[in-house]
Order: structure tokens, then sequence, then C-alpha cells
């Protein structure tokens, strides 16, 4: 009988589970999706019912099987990519979540984060984590369900109860209960986890409260963490991939090499500089974090978070009714020379890195009454290309090498006129993978190099098929113009 060579990829997101099939070559043979409901209790607070996440990876994994005509004796291994830092607190006994899951976008603890930087805590969060305090991170929200489930502290000390973010949760529930795991990368974005010597660290646990025994184990993110139990698919499959979403997409990306960045534009986005084994700590307040960690060696990244990139687009189409559809952009932005001196800074809800103001808020500037549609939708597409280049300069200012090209994905990507003003902006080469999906790619790498399928990064590299290339085509001078009237904009707008 043959050896399987399909990998079967769950890609657990913040509003919808997905689960797709490849085949040995990483092609697509079928992908089933399902969407679920988000929670809002209060103001500021986001959750997710753990259940609900538990049954769509169930039946969207069952559906993709089925999709593509395969048995579960034809899958080689299973390999997982989750929202990250969302927080999980189960019972051990049954494993019956005690609170609906607390969601990485929640806001809840930012009084208790702030009480713990003014204390002066933020200086060994950072040299410990590569973090900022901030309840973006799980270590508050843990806190808060064991100060807020009745019981839960009481039952925590007596070792009854566990964490996990939803990979730890979606491992435990598939192998029967007989794993409590994660993967270096998903623990280092708890804001307990030491980065440097890769163990849960003592000093952080104690800062924020949180009983040892409620930690999983931390392993490679490639290799096997388990079995599944036979009754969900009729195979005990291996699980053999375990990696955060935005890690899993450089993976996916194939950016295993010191000087390769990828960036994901979806609403907003996540832009990683991976460093190598060099741990690059940041001045200018962006996140050192694990990419991933393979055979016990561990490759760092710098991260960048732009909060609005797609978000612009949607409200020029639901807020301005400037278009009907997100692709008209890309018309638009051709229709005028330039942008005719219009800048937009999309400080919606604030800036993100490297600016990390809160209180800033969006600007369209020089209009005149030659400015039109076309150069507002050029504003937006090129205020993205802004925003990515000051992600960028922070990087190299904080000492990373310059990325030898920045590898796109999100629908954004799609976007051909963006993809070259990237190219422009940046000065470097933009390359767009011919499948998008490289967050569920990510994780099925993981997992085949995890049961042998593949070879290690380089026999993953090989099967990553480029779309597109964009060369750099503009001048120095118009590039100095455009940076300079941003920063212009930028000012207005942080003031």
């Amino acid at each position: 009988m043959p050896e399987p060579h399909n990998i079967l990829a769950i890609d657990q997101g913040t509003t919808s589970t997905r689960s797709i099939i490849f085949d040995a070559q990483a092609r697509v043979l079928a992908t089933a999706q399902a969407e679920f409901a988000q929670h809002y209790p209060q103001d500021g607070w986001v959750e997710h019912d753990a259940e609900d996440i538990w049954r769509d990876t169930l039946a969207t994994a069952r559906e993709a099987i089925a999709k593509a005509a395969l048995n579960a004796s034809d899958i080689a291994a299973i390999g997982i990519t989750n929202q990250r830092e969302t927080t999980v607190l189960w019972d051990r006994a049954t494993g019956t979540p005690l609170h609906k899951a607390i969601v990485w976008q929640d806001r809840r603890t930012a009084d208790h984060c702030a009480a713990l930087k003014a204390a002066g805590h933020e200086a060994l969060v950072r040299a410990r984590t590569g973090l900022l305090i901030d309840p973006y991170f799980s270590a508050t929200k843990l806190g808060w369900l064991l100060d807020h489930v009745p019981g839960a502290r009481a039952r925590a000390e007596r070792g009854e109860l566990a964490f996990g973010t939803i990979d730890s949760f979606l491992l435990w529930r598939m192998t029967g209960g007989r794993v409590h795991a994660t993967d270096a990368t998903n623990a280092s974005r708890t804001m307990l986890f030491d980065i440097h010597r890769q163990i849960w660290c003592e000093e952080l646990l104690d800062l924020f409260g949180i009983p040892t025994s409620l930690l999983p184990e931390v392993r490679d993110s490639s290799g096997l963490f388990g079995l599944c139990d036979p009754d969900l698919f009729g195979a005990a499959i291996p699980i053999a991939g375990i990696a955060g979403d935005q890690q899993a997409a450089l993976v996916g990306q194939a950016c295993f090499g010191a000087g390769m960045a990828k960036a994901t534009y979806g609403t907003g986005c996540f832009m990683l500089l991976n460093t190598g084994e060099q741990a690059v700590a940041s001045d200018k307040r962006l996140l050192t974090t694990t990419a991933y960690r393979l055979e016990g060696k561990v490759a760092y990244a710098v991260e960048g978070s732009i909060f609005v990139a797609g978000a612009a687009i949607k409200w020029l189409r639901d807020g301005l009714g400037l278009i009907t559809h997100a692709s008209q952009t890309d018309d638009l932005a051709t229709r005028v020379a330039d942008n005719g001196g219009v800048y937009m800074v999309p400080a919606f809800v604030g800036l993100g890195a490297p600016h990390w103001d809160a209180h800033a808020r969006g600007l369209i500037c020089g209009l005149t009454l030659n400015s039109s549609a076309a150069h507002v939708a050029r504003a937006a597409l090129e205020s993205i290309g802004y925003q990515t280049a000051d992600l960028v300069t922070a990087m190299m200012e904080d000492g990373a090498a310059q990325p030898s090209a920045l590898r796109v994905d999100g629908g954004m990507s799609a976007n051909d006129w963006l993809c070259q003003f990237l190219a422009d902006i940046l000065e470097i080469p933009v390359e767009r993978p011919a499948n998008l999906e490289t967050t569920a790619l990510g994780a099925a790498f993981l997992a085949g190099m995890g049961v042998g399928l593949w070879d290690g990064p380089v026999g993953v590299a090989a099967l990553t098929r480029r779309a597109d290339r964009f060369e750099p085509a503009g001048d120095q001078e118009n590039r100095a113009a455009l940076l300079a009237g941003w920063r212009k904009a930028l000012e207005r707008a942080l003031a």
C-alpha cells in the first residue's frame, strides 16, 4: 500500500475556519470554510465560543477530505495555523472551556496593562518576550479569566485547568486530551515566554499571576505533536505542524533566510522580516518574535502591523460610495498621471507600528478643485505603500538588513498597481505567489516536513511558485517627493 502524500491544513482564523487539502506538489485539492459568530458582551470586548471553533474545525476537515475524494488514510499529516493570542481556559478532565475564548482584539485588560507600564514592568517584558505590554497578548487575558470565572484560580492552583491559544485547544481536542502542547511561535505571543531561552519565564508568570500548571509544553513548529483520535476522521492521522497565522504565512512564502520578508495585506497588514538567529531588539516599538523553530533551532523575526490597509478601500466603497468593487481602484489609479498632491492618512482607528498613536485620526489633504475620485482612490492605495515604507525604515533603523525582496499575499496583493507602487516606493522587488493562501500553505509545509514528506526548508522552497515579480521602476527624485508629502500629511494626522 503506497504511503499517503496529502496534507490537511486547518486555518483557524478570527472570523472563519478553513480546511484545505494539499497534494505532494503543494497544489490545492479541496477547500471547505465555515464562518462563526463573534460575541461582543461589552464595548471593547471580543469573544469566541471555542466549541463553535471545534465544531467548525471537524466539519470543514471532513468536508475537505470528502471533496478531495480521499479517505483519512490518504492524509499523511495535519497542520494547524491559528489566530494568535486568543485565549482559552478549559477543564482538564472534560475538555470543556470555562468561559468563551477572549480574542486577540479584546481590550478589557487595557487598564491592567496601563498599570503594569506605570509600575515600570515593560522593560522586563520587552527584554524577555520582545513584546510590548498590551491587552493584545494572552497573559492579561488569562489573568482576567482566572480572576473573574468563579473558582478558576483555585482550580488552576490545584492543576485542574489548562490554558492554551487556539492551536493548543484544537490539539487537545483532536488527540482526545492526550496532548497539551503548543509551538514556539504561538508561545512567543503570550507575553509569558522567554524567546531567547525558549522557556516559560518564571518572572513573568509571577508578574501576571499565572500558575505553571496551566501551561502547555512548547515544541518545535514542525514535528509529531500527536495522533488524531481515529474516531474523528476514521484514522489516527499525525498532527505534525503548528504555527501562528503570520508566522505560517512567512513559512508559506518560503522566507527561510535572514533578510527575507513577507507582508500580508488584508483589512490591515502584518509584515515580518526574518532576522535569522539574531533576535533584533527594536527601539522603534516593533515586535521581536519567534519566526519558527525547526529541529530545535530558532529563527527570529521583527514584526510590524498596519491597522488599515484593505479597510481604506472598503471605506471608499461603503463609506464614500466612490467605487462599487475593490478591484476598481486599480483602474482609477491609472487614470491620473500622479496623485495630484492628494494624500490619505488612513488613521481611522489610530496608527500602528512604528507610530503607535491611538489618538491619531484619518485625513485626506491636498485637495483642490482639480482633485477627482481617481486621485482619492490613488491616495488610498499609496497610503498602503507609505505605511509599508515606514515599517521597512523602522526595521532597518533597528539594525535589521534591508529586505532583498518583499513577498506579498492577502486579498490586496491581487492589485497590480499597488504591487508596482510598493516596489517603487520601497526600491526593492515585490513578489506575488501563484497561491495567495500562504497561511494554510505554511501550516501544510510544516506538517509535511514533520512527517518527512518534504525535505526541510529547501524542499518546500522548491515547491513555492511565484506568479509575478514587480521590479522597482520609479526615479529617486519622485520617490523622495512622494515620501516628503506623506511625512507632512502624517504630521497633521499625528497632531
